[in-house]
């Protein structure tokens, strides 16, 4: 199971919400590039971005500190927010972003997913968020009545590289992640999962490996607090 430790972009610095809601948002530095060096250096093997603003805005607002990061690091990296047509994502993996994560046109327009999963293998990823089981969108500001497992599913002959999933409720909040609900989604599709949302201890990531069913889990806050140690995850993971 890969680490993916997460960078989350507001106002150009990295900084960590509270249940996604922009106005509790705790800044953690403000070289978004410098920290994700580290993470490189402390042997990660990808690197999680987020442009809060720009999954608010509906395009790219952080583009420059998601510039600084890619130049500075060679580990591959991933990008969610503001990500909608086929241009951005054309652009943003011609500067050498190695996967893009597609949320809120999963839902509003399903056939820009498959269309980009097509032209660009392996390099899409579906970014699925929750609140008590149904997806969240624009930043997850508005809720629908469509189901996770019912999204998950519909991608499955689209060729999608992953499926990151977050609980909305787990994000941030330091509280361990909901591994059943990734459990189930892992076991529910072929499609490999990443859960996100309140990964914030060394035994919530054993948890999750363990299930042997999911590929992935992101991690935040509790790299930044200190609350999950990089070294020790990581040495863990490769046992």
């Amino acid at each position: 199971m890969i680490l993916y430790p997460a960078i989350d972009l507001k106002d150009g610095q990295c900084v960590r919400l509270l249940h996604g809601e922009m106005d509790k948002a705790t800044v953690f530095g403000d070289d978004p590039a410098a920290q994700a060096a580290k993470f490189e250096a402390a042997g990660c093997e990808w690197v999680h971005l987020v442009d809060l603003n720009g999954a608010f805005a509906g395009e790219p607002v952080n583009a420059a500190a998601v510039e600084a990061i890619l130049s500075r690091i060679k580990v591959p990296a991933q990008l969610g927010g503001g990500i909608r047509d086929m241009a951005t994502i054309e652009r943003w993996l011609e500067k050498g972003l190695a996967r893009v994560i597609l949320g809120t046109v999963a839902v509003e327009n399903p056939d820009l997913v498959r269309e980009a999963a097509k032209a660009f293998p392996g390099q899409v990823a579906v970014g699925i968020d929750a609140r008590n089981g149904k997806v969240a969108t624009k930043g997850w500001a508005e809720e629908t009545d469509v189901m996770v497992t019912d999204l998950a599913k519909s991608f499955e002959d689209a060729g999608v590289a992953a499926i990151i999933y977050t609980d909305i409720m787990r994000d941030g909040a330091m509280g361990g992640p909901n591994i059943a609900a990734t459990e189930a989604l892992a076991r529910a599709v072929e499609i490999p999962v990443i859960a996100s949302g309140g990964v914030s201890s060394l035994p919530d990531l054993i948890a999750l490996r363990d299930t042997g069913v999911i590929a992935g889990a992101i991690s935040g806050r509790a790299i930044y607090d200190g609350a999950l140690d990089l070294t020790e995850a990581l040495a863990a993971l490769r046992a």
